[in-house]
């Protein structure tokens, strides 16, 4: 396939899983999907060698606040009996609901000039996938599972994504993607909790919030357990669960219903916030460094307990919130030369 073949492609399957109509007749719920696009690069942040894990895209959608999975139709009749047996997201009281996600990844060695499997750096590896997540929060809580499907290998098309842009943009041809990871669908399941302690919050005012999190991964790309947690302090913080990283369990930016309205409304407010947080995770595998699953392919010694410190800017203009992070990521291999530095930049509308 062409690589201009796959805008085309990303643009069917945007077109085919985006939600339909929801089954509720509530006319304001019905106004409060929110689409999420998060771009992650280090050309955005302050030093872009352009390395290691070096663009990620993703694409969400959150469904409104649910009384009940069943109420949206994107969710198909025969998979109500299974999600309404899980733990976690069904909890008597709490607002549902439904995420659906389109996301590729890319990463490369450092030195893009070379043909030759770089054997004391990480491989050329891309994957592209679609993810569903079912989420159940109150106004202290959140509970996530998330299900992403994808590959891994040639068909992710991470290299023409790759190859494309730095022609754009007249950036060096990366030379060595004949020696990627192999061709190879993937699964993962993810389940993270986030909670809001330390909370002060008012109408017009300044705020404060603290919001831990802890999750568990298990699957053919990722294989691991998070802990950490972030810190806001603002004008009119946004009544949501934070901002995070592209991964599994981060769309958290959809509304959640408030008794008191003076305290949140999507649609006629502006606020601004400064947050900082740090995720902590212990590594049992991750496909990007250990190689295909079920075939020999280039891979490195990784390391098992890697750290993210992130630092970012928030803010909320009518239906948009727009965010800005700068991550600083520990070594992930253990030939890794030093740690990368990239940036992270979030747009959700409200609608």
């Amino acid at each position: 396939m062409k690589p201009r073949s796959f805008p085309a492609i990303i643009l069917i399957l945007i077109l085919l899983f985006l939600p339909r109509p929801s089954l509720a007749r509530d006319e304001e719920a019905r106004k409060s999907d929110t689409l999420t696009l998060s771009l992650e690069n280090d050309l955005f942040g302050f030093d872009n060698k352009d390395r290691y894990y070096t663009h990620g895209t993703k694409l969400s959608w959150i469904s409104r606040d649910l009384s009940n999975y069943r109420d949206t139709a994107l969710v198909p009749s025969w998979m109500h009996p299974l999600i309404e047996r899980m733990p976690f997201v069904n909890d008597p009281g709490d607002q549902r609901s439904v995420s659906l996600s389109l996301g590729q990844k890319i990463y490369t060695p450092e030195d893009k000039e070379r043909s030759d499997p770089i054997r004391d750096d990480r491989p050329y590896a891309g994957i592209t996938y679609l993810g569903l997540g079912l989420h159940s929060k109150n106004r202290r809580q959140m509970d996530t599972f998330e299900f992403d499907l994808g590959i891994v290998g040639r068909h992710s098309y991470a290299e023409d994504c790759q190859k494309v842009i730095h022609r754009w943009i007249g950036s060096v041809d990366p030379k060595g993607w004949e020696h990627q990871l192999h061709d190879e669908p993937v699964f993962n399941l993810f389940f993270e909790r986030k909670w809001k302690v330390l909370q002060t919050k008012g109408a017009g005012s300044l705020g404060f919030d603290c919001i831990p999190h802890l999750g568990v991964a298990v699957g053919n790309v990722y294989t691991g357990a998070n802990l950490g947690g972030q810190v806001r302090f603002g004008w009119n913080l946004p009544n949501d669960f934070g901002t995070y990283l592209i991964r599994p369990g981060s769309d958290s930016s959809s509304p959640l219903d408030d008794a008191d309205p003076r305290l949140f409304h999507p649609f006629r407010r502006f606020g601004v916030h400064l947050f900082l947080a740090v995720d902590g995770n212990a590594v049992a595998r991750n496909i990007f460094l250990d190689g295909n699953t079920f075939r020999d392919s280039h891979s490195v010694n990784k390391k098992p307990f890697v750290a993210d410190l992130v630092a970012g800017i928030g803010m909320i203009i009518h239906r948009f919130k727009i965010t800005y992070s700068y991550v600083h990521r520990t070594k992930e291999f253990e030939t890794q030369k030093d740690e990368q530095h990239f940036g992270a930049i979030s747009v959700s509308f409200t609608f």
